[in-house]
């Protein structure tokens, strides 16, 4: 859920290399830190992602079409990050170390738990799907994902209006979260010209076996499984709405033939930040170039000073006109 990020302040002091500059600047919004995950599965046709048409009531990427996800919980960090005077507690965990997902992310081993944890905990909330296992006396029920969410769906309102810690509640069922299920994708970090910023971290996991995602949550009006195509063809005849950072993802999804490959590609990935708008990128001349056409005012795309990454003059009469 965006809406409920934690405060800037429990995030600045975790991402690699961070000089404190943007905090110290009144007039800049703290980016605050947030995960949203790809969940993805195979069909005939190549791989689908699932996607949510954010509902107009949002504060945040109204009627935007996304992907699941939102902010950092401070109870999914180590120690008292939240200041009830209380550590969070340990959260039962399978898979890569958090220093493995450290070193992907570019962050503190603490900051790349709870942008895990967020992924996970997030997915759930807003869809259903658990990316978890069973542990301790619970392994007789198999060494795999869950495959039956249905005890588990109740909680999903308690996690959302955190009255119930992610790690608490895993631990109540002998689950642990199944880190080696997601693979690091990409990190994007709002423009410092907005005033809502956050530092966003994108995860790839398959859709587990068994288990089916659900279109129940209030921050959505439609949700469904779609091709990266469908949706960008969609973007392009002004069905759907899409911001950078999603349009960016669905254009790379394209490219592969299955989610293996996806999965494959991401093993080795380490994560580089996109801390501003890529408009001189080759890669995102297209969204630029047709949003700017679509809605006719280069201001709500391009900042002063920015510059398009192709000569307008080059592309072909807008379908639109």
């Amino acid at each position: 859920m965006v809406e409920d990020m934690v405060d800037g302040s429990v995030n600045s002091r975790h991402r690699a290399g961070d000089n404190g500059a943007v905090a110290a600047d009144s007039a800049v919004a703290p980016a605050r830190h947030a995960s949203t995950l790809m969940l993805l599965r195979d069909t005939l046709s190549g791989p689908e992602v699932y996607v949510q048409e954010r509902a107009s009531t949002m504060r945040f990427c109204a009627e935007m079409t996304v992907f699941p996800g939102g902010g950092v919980d401070a109870r999914d960090l180590p120690g008292d990050a939240d200041g009830d005077g209380h550590d969070s507690p340990a959260i039962g965990w399978q898979g890569p170390s958090t220093q493995w997902w450290s070193e992907r992310l570019g962050t503190t081993p603490d900051l790349a738990r709870a942008l895990v944890c967020a992924a996970v905990r997030e997915t759930f909330e807003e869809t259903g799907t658990l990316l978890a296992g069973y542990a301790g006396e619970s392994a007789e029920n198999g060494s795999g994902p869950v495959r039956d969410t249905t005890p588990y769906l109740p909680f999903r309102q308690e996690l959302e209006h955190h009255r119930l810690a992610f790690s608490d509640f895993l631990s109540m069922h002998d689950l642990v979260l199944r880190g080696d299920l997601l693979r690091p994708w990409a990190n994007w970090v709002t423009p410092e010209s907005q005033p809502i910023r956050y530092d966003t971290a994108f995860f790839v996991a398959a859709m587990p076996e068994g288990q089916e995602a659900y279109g129940d949550t209030r921050e959505a009006t439609s949700t469904g499984w779609f091709r990266p195509a469908t949706l960008l063809d969609g973007w392009r005849n002004r069905k759907i709405n899409l911001m950078p950072p999603t349009w960016a993802q669905l254009k790379m999804l394209d490219t592969f033939r299955s989610v293996s490959e996806v999965l494959d590609f991401a093993e080795t990935l380490r994560v580089d930040p996109v801390r501003s708008e890529p408009v001189d990128e080759p890669y995102m001349a297209e969204y630029y170039l047709l949003e700017t056409r679509m809605y006719g005012y280069p201001e709500r795309v391009f900042a002063p000073g920015m510059k398009f990454a192709v000569d307008p003059e080059d592309l072909p009469p807008s379908p639109f006109s």
